[in-house]
C-alpha cells in the first residue's frame, strides 16, 4: 500500500510541469505574434489611424491570366493602409503583404498542403466574398503582395509594393464632399463635392461609381474625402477617407 501512494505521487508529480506549460496553441499564437510585429514589411495597423484606403480587385481573364488590380503599389513610409479587397473572380483567392521571400518560402509550404491562414497581412475570400486587412507600412524597401494558392502566382497574381520616404500622397489631392444618395445594387453614389483638381473639374453634384467595398463603407449625409479618377471611362473613386 505505501508503494502504491508513493507511486501514485510520483506519477502526480511528473505530470504537473505539462499542465503548468499552457496548451500548445496559446504558445504558438504568442511567437505568431511576435514574428508579426517584427516583420520586415511593417506590421499591423490601428483601424482608427488609416491614413488612406486603397481598393483592390482580385479576378482571371479569358485566357487564364489571374491578377490583381491595382497591378502595383506605391506607399509613403510609416503610412497605415486599409486595403478594400474585393473577389471578382470565379474561383477563391487571397491576398497576402510580405517580403518577396517570405512569399516565396509560404508559396513553396503551399504547394506542398493547400492552407488557410488566419493572419492579420493577408485573407482568403471565395468569389463575389470581400474583406480588408489593415497594415502599417513601417520600414522602407520594395515588398510584395501575392496569391499564393497553388498555380496563381505563376499566373501572375502578384505585384510590387515600393514604400518610401518620397513615396507619399503629395500628387494626390482629395476631394471634400458629401453623400447624397447611394444606389449600392448598381455600384453608384450621388456625391456633392468640391473642385477635383485632377479632373479639372468645378464644384458639383455629380454621380460617380465605387465598388461594393468602398459603397460598404458610405452611408447617405455622410461626409467625406475621396479621390475619383476616370476608370474605364467612368469617373470613379478610387480612394476615400
Amino acid at each position: 500500500m505505501k508503494n502504491l501512494l508513493l507511486t501514485t505521487a510520483l506519477t502526480f508529480t511528473l505530470a504537473a510541469p505539462a499542465f503548468a506549460s499552457g496548451t500548445h496553441d496559446g504558445g504558438h499564437d504568442t511567437d505568431k505574434a511576435d514574428d508579426q510585429a517584427a516583420m520586415m514589411i511593417g506590421m499591423p495597423g490601428d483601424p482608427a489611424k488609416v491614413d488612406r484606403t486603397i481598393d483592390v480587385s482580385m479576378s482571371e481573364t479569358d485566357d487564364g491570366e489571374m491578377l490583381f488590380e491595382p497591378r502595383e503599389l506605391e506607399i509613403a513610409t510609416g503610412e497605415t493602409i486599409r486595403f478594400n479587397i474585393v473577389n471578382k473572380g470565379g474561383t477563391e483567392h487571397e491576398f497576402v503583404l510580405d517580403t518577396m521571400m517570405g512569399n516565396a518560402k509560404h508559396k513553396e509550404m503551399m504547394a506542398k498542403m493547400d492552407m488557410e491562414h488566419d493572419d492579420p497581412n493577408s485573407v482568403r475570400l471565395d468569389e463575389g466574398a470581400s474583406g480588408e486587412v489593415v497594415w502599417k507600412f513601417s520600414e522602407a524597401g520594395t515588398f510584395e503582395f501575392a496569391c499564393l494558392i497553388p498555380g496563381h502566382y505563376e499566373s501572375g497574381m502578384h505585384g510590387p509594393i515600393t514604400v518610401g520616404d518620397k513615396m507619399a500622397q503629395a500628387d494626390v489631392e482629395y476631394t471634400t464632399g458629401k453623400i447624397k444618395k447611394i444606389d449600392a445594387k448598381a455600384g453608384k453614389v450621388t456625391i456633392i463635392h468640391g473642385p477635383l483638381v485632377n479632373l479639372d473639374m468645378p464644384a458639383m453634384t455629380m454621380v460617380f461609381r465605387a465598388d461594393e467595398a468602398t459603397i460598404a463603407n458610405m452611408s447617405e449625409g455622410q461626409d467625406i474625402e475621396f479621390v475619383a479618377d476616370r476608370v474605364k471611362g467612368k469617373l470613379t473613386v478610387t480612394q476615400m477617407k
